[in-house]
């Protein structure tokens, strides 16, 4: 049933379109792409978890050995930090989410946090846990 080509009509017959197996073909390589993707994709992630975890950690220290030098001792805790205004806000632990898993240090003589690691549990790419970075 072939007719003209004009608006309203219908060309049945050899019809332009794909077939089922090209668009198997394509589907399958999508899915190949995919899982190649997939590994890449969830190294990335870690990886930028990672260098957020490490500038926290910088920050966080800084601002620390900042309330030392200003105050002449560390404070309290984190939360001292905030209501000081050294830090608008305590950072979320990227492996965990919360911004009250921090593990803080204090120090025994001066009292007052005086260092700070993450709060999980898993190990980094380098080897070495979260918690001891």
């Amino acid at each position: 049933m072939e007719r003209n080509t004009e608006i309203g009509e219908f060309r049945l017959a050899g019809a332009p379109g794909f077939t089922l197996i090209e668009l198997l073909i394509v589907v399958s390589i999508i899915g190949i792409l995919a899982t190649l993707a997939a590994p890449s994709y969830q190294t990335s992630v870690v990886k930028a978890k990672e260098a957020a975890l490490r500038q926290d950690l910088f920050t966080l220290r800084d601002v620390l050995d900042q309330h030392r030098a200003d105050q002449g001792k560390y404070p309290a805790s984190l939360g001292a930090l905030v209501s000081a205004g050294y830090l608008r806000a305590i950072p979320k632990d990227p492996f965990t989410g919360s911004t009250t898993s921090w593990q803080e240090m204090t120090d025994a003589t001066e009292g007052g946090t005086f260092d700070v690691f993450s709060g999980s549990e898993l190990v980094g790419t380098n080897g070495t846990p979260y918690n001891r970075w």
